[in-house]
């Protein structure tokens, strides 16, 4: 018994440590991204989106946005991605070897003639069948081409896009019409050269949308989607925000991000075979600026509400959705081991890079140790119920203080929920979701994980109800 005693205070002793520092590098970010959006939100007062965005000097960008079965809705996104407000930019639509009409739906609505397909692609993809420009609309070009997956198609779109800029964006996403605009702001306005940038992902679930674009902001009236909400605020406008600040940032979500198209196919386009495409990127852009000496790089992040998408509503999908995610962090994480405590890759190596590796990608391992050390201590009665109760006191109090910053930030920006309803929901639900949500969470990232130690899983089906039509 004084053995099990012995083992168990160990583990308390563990978990306290792993917890207050957890939390810590939570709560330092959150105090930097109020800090950031403060000033953020002060530039905005002067605007001057208009006027760059209309200036011949502002570089074009190309929108390349990968497509697979998507026959329902791709004509109403594409004419909406055709109205976005900005001068030059062009639309690269590559529909992936489809098997329900896309290609012909594509090909019905904007009038397309085929063109002469490149002799040769900057980047390997799979057989490229047709290239096709619009009649009707100039800056418009559909790539057909055999299935490859997502990483292949965004390849295909880099070796037809004719601009400097890029942005990857899901075809089911709902972007803000001005979102060009703002997502090129830092590459103009920063000293640094600007390789990247990512915009903050909205939950567009409940929404009011009308013809493709966000007419009425609302919260949701289920339960996984507002829990998605405070997500969604707390991992960007906290997280995301604070290691921008150091050029620490190692993932732009592939639903919205622009990049610098020469760097991104000099070092190889996105990598095939991975389902973490979008951060694996990222990590190599920052390794490949790092280890050519260039310091003087920002990989960015901007927190306005530029990309509204669909999350999951029932727990299949967010477990597949999250086992992918896990997945995804752990395979970026081991192509780049000599990143840990590296002071070469500055903050990214002694910062960034550990904090994933130790908590948010292996330390899923302990926080599963830690729920089963209570349930193990409760049931064999060595365990110290002041402790316990302490412990799962405080952890409440900072999650939801960790959850409230998130929410305050997200209001703060603009497009807030204007109701006082939805105000209340999410800062009840702030509390809420650390007596089962967050634990639910942990569960799906420890299956992730293991799909990663055991080299299994599968990309797996969003299943969306679809936001196009949505009122």
């Amino acid at each position: 018994m004084d053995a099990l005693r012995s083992i168990m205070h160990g583990g308390e002793v563990v978990l306290i440590y792993y917890f207050f520092l957890l939390n810590g590098v939570y709560l330092f970010l959150s105090l930097v991204a109020f800090w950031d959006i403060h000033e953020h939100l002060l530039r905005n007062i002067y605007g001057g989106f208009e006027q760059f965005s209309r200036s011949p000097l502002t570089p074009p960008v190309s929108v390349i946005v990968p497509a697979y079965n998507e026959a329902v809705s791709i004509a109403l996104t594409v004419n909406n991605l055709l109205h976005l407000d900005y001068m030059r930019y062009e639309v690269v639509i590559v529909n992936d070897g489809s098997t329900d009409g896309t290609l012909e739906e594509l090909l019905k609505v904007f009038r397309l003639e085929l063109d002469p397909v490149p002799v040769e692609m900057p980047l390997p993809t799979a057989n490229i069948r047709g290239v096709y420009r619009s009649t009707a609309h100039h800056n418009l070009t559909v790539v057909d081409k055999e299935n490859g997956g997502k990483s292949d198609a965004l390849n295909a779109g880099l070796g037809l896009a004719r601009y400097p800029y890029f942005c990857s964006i899901d075809a089911d996403a709902v972007l803000e019409a001005d979102a060009l605009q703002r997502v090129m702001r830092p590459v103009l306005e920063s000293a640094y050269r600007v390789i990247a940038v990512g915009g903050i992902i909205r939950v567009a679930n409940d929404c009011g949308i009308e013809k493709g674009r966000v007419t009425e902001v609302r919260l949701s009236r289920a339960v996984l989607p507002v829990f998605q909400v405070i997500e969604y605020f707390r991992a960007f406008l906290c997280g995301r925000t604070g290691y921008s600040r150091f050029n620490a940032l190692m993932i732009i979500s592939g639903a919205f991000g622009l990049f610098e198209r020469e760097l991104v196919v000099a070092v190889g386009g996105y990598r095939r075979g991975t389902v973490g495409e979008d951060m694996d990127l990222v990590t190599r852009l920052h390794a490949h600026m790092r280890e050519q000496g260039i310091r003087d790089y920002r990989v960015e992040f901007v927190p306005d509400p530029v990309c509204w998408t669909e999350v999951p509503s029932s727990v299949k999908v967010l477990t597949r959705q999250r086992r992918r995610w896990q997945r995804g962090l752990l395979e970026v994480l081991s192509e780049h081991p000599r990143m840990l405590f590296n002071p070469r890759y500055g903050a990214l190596g002694l910062f960034a890079y550990p904090f994933l590796f130790l908590f948010e990608g292996w330390g899923t391992l302990l926080e599963a140790f830690g729920y089963l050390l209570f349930v193990f201590g409760w049931a064999s009665g060595s365990l110290n119920a002041d402790f316990m109760v302490a412990f799962l006191v405080v952890s409440i109090l900072c999650g939801t203080l960790l959850s409230l910053t998130g929410v305050i930030l997200g209001e703060m920006t603009p497009h807030p929920y204007p109701r006082l309803l939805d105000w209340l929901r999410l800062s009840a639900f702030a509390v809420i979701e650390n007596l089962g949500y967050r634990q639910l969470v942990t569960v799906l990232r420890f299956w992730g994980t293991l799909d990663f130690v055991l080299n299994k899983g599968e990309w797996g089906s969003m299943e969306r109800r679809g936001l196009a039509h949505r009122r």
